[in-house]
């Protein structure tokens, strides 16, 4: 190493214990640090009617290996769904969900919480189009007839505890 060589000062790395907190009020959602399943409370209830980023996890289909990944899930007219961007290859996680359909919901912002949900992908066209032709508003886009052909679409039905 050259003598006038002198290592820039890191930042600490981040202990290995590290954990989130939770909103304000939402610590009996949590069990040292993790969100765990709970019973569909007013507070969730609420949370679900508005659009947002959510975690999904789905199970793998021939791992069995828990696959979670960020999504956007919107309500729309008091129905969930989970679309996605066009792409021309169809989604792992659509084949998994057509495997076992069971899911979590993993509410993140704000409200934190788990929530138990059945997913049915839908590939009716004329339910895909009125679905499709909602998101793409929401999203501002224009290509519905692209969204038709290559969007993933399902419908969230929440577990009622």
């Amino acid at each position: 190493m050259c003598e006038n060589y002198r290592a820039k000062p890191r930042a600490p790395a981040a202990p290995t214990n590290f954990k989130m907190r939770p909103a304000a009020g939402d610590w009996d959602l949590y069990k040292e640090g993790m969100a765990v399943t709970q019973p569909l409370d007013d507070r969730v209830r609420e949370a679900l009617t508005r659009s947002q980023v959510i975690d999904r996890t789905t199970t793998g289909r021939t791992s069995g290996e828990a696959r979670r990944v960020e999504i956007v899930m919107h309500n729309l007219g008091g129905r969930l769904y989970i679309s996605g961007m066009p792409f021309r290859q169809r989604r792992s996680w659509l084949a998994n969900i057509e495997a076992n359909p069971k899911i979590t919901i993993h509410l993140k912002r704000g409200l934190r919480a788990d929530v138990p949900a059945i997913a049915r992908e839908i590939t009716d066209p004329t339910e895909r189009r009125q679905i499709l032709e909602q998101v793409a508003r929401v999203w501002k886009r224009t290509d519905v007839e692209t969204m038709m052909n290559y969007s993933p679409l399902i419908e969230v039905t929440v577990e009622r505890a």
